[in-house]
C-alpha cells in the first residue's frame, strides 16, 4: 500500500487528545491513576473496518473479521 499517494488520508489522534464519553471509557479513575482502561470498539472503530495503532514507533494494525473477530498484525 502507497501511503504517500494523495488520495490516501489516515487520521491520526493521540489518546491525550481524545474526550472519552461514558460509552467509550469504562472507569476513568483508573485511567487517570495508570489502571485498566476499556474503550468500545465502536467507539474506537467508529464506521472503518481496520484502523492503524502507532506503538513505540511500529505501527500496526487492528482489524475486524467478518465474524466480528479482531485481528492484530504488524
Amino acid at each position: 500500500m502507497d501511503y504517500s499517494s494523495p488520495t490516501h488520508h489516515v487520521q491520526t489522534a493521540q489518546l491525550s487528545d481524545v474526550k472519552f464519553s461514558k460509552q467509550a471509557c469504562h472507569n476513568s479513575s483508573a485511567k487517570e491513576a495508570g489502571g485498566l482502561v476499556r474503550l468500545s470498539t465502536a467507539w474506537l472503530f467508529q464506521s472503518a473496518k481496520e484502523i492503524e495503532i502507532e506503538h513505540r514507533g511500529d505501527v500496526y494494525r487492528l482489524r475486524q473479521t467478518a465474524l466480528g473477530k479482531l485481528i492484530l498484525t504488524k
